[in-house]
């Protein structure tokens, strides 16, 4: 599988199945994380690979109630950083923009080993904080749910997860997201 591939594979799934987790394919992701580009090759995110059963279900209970379907998880990963690891270049901090780089490279490489990388908004960060015990300086960012794409909709799922399920959501079209040359003024605009 080559990068657009694994682009076009990836798939924020709901639905999903148990796989295995060995600290190997801990490793492998770690590693695919850490070769993405950062300021000054600063790697500001940290991770907290959750896959032991008992301390999976500890995480779990910060999981909001939108996101029961994570209770079918095999692991959780708990991506923070702080600020003051990572370059502050006036007004420009780089923190986040870098965490969510190596938090792509992370998806993209567990998308190409087959499996679901799914991360959320939904959890309280206090929660996920105290169970793993995350300083209060770090921002949990995210937490991304590792599983297989199971073959069946999982019944916790709304009707419009089950339609996410079947069918890729729509991306905006191009020419709201990508302009040529210059930045367009507003219809109207003077300017």
């Amino acid at each position: 599988m080559n990068v657009v591939d694994a682009i076009n594979a990836r798939r924020a799934y709901r639905s999903l199945a148990p796989v295995v987790i060995t600290e190997e394919l801990v490793r492998d992701l770690v590693r695919c994380a850490q070769l993405a580009p950062t300021c000054n090759n600063n790697q500001p995110a940290r991770f907290v690979f959750v896959w032991e059963p008992a301390m999976l279900e500890k995480v779990k209970t910060a999981f909001s109630k939108g996101n029961a379907w994570c209770n079918a998880d095999s692991m959780v990963i708990a991506i923070f950083a702080e600020k003051k690891a990572d370059c502050l270049i006036k007004d420009r901090e780089y923190y986040l923009f870098d965490t969510g780089l190596q938090t792509a490279f992370l998806i993209l490489r567990a998308t190409e080993l087959g499996l679901v990388a799914h991360p959320i908004a939904g959890y309280s960060p206090e929660t996920v904080r105290e169970v793993l015990g995350i300083p209060d300086t770090m921002q949990v960012i995210t937490l991304v749910n590792v599983g297989r794409h199971a073959d069946t909709i999982s019944p916790v799922l709304s009707p419009k997860q089950v339609e996410q399920e079947a069918h890729r959501p729509e991306r905006l079209p191009l020419e709201q997201v990508a302009f040529f040359n210059y930045y367009p003024a507003p219809e109207g605009s003077t300017t």
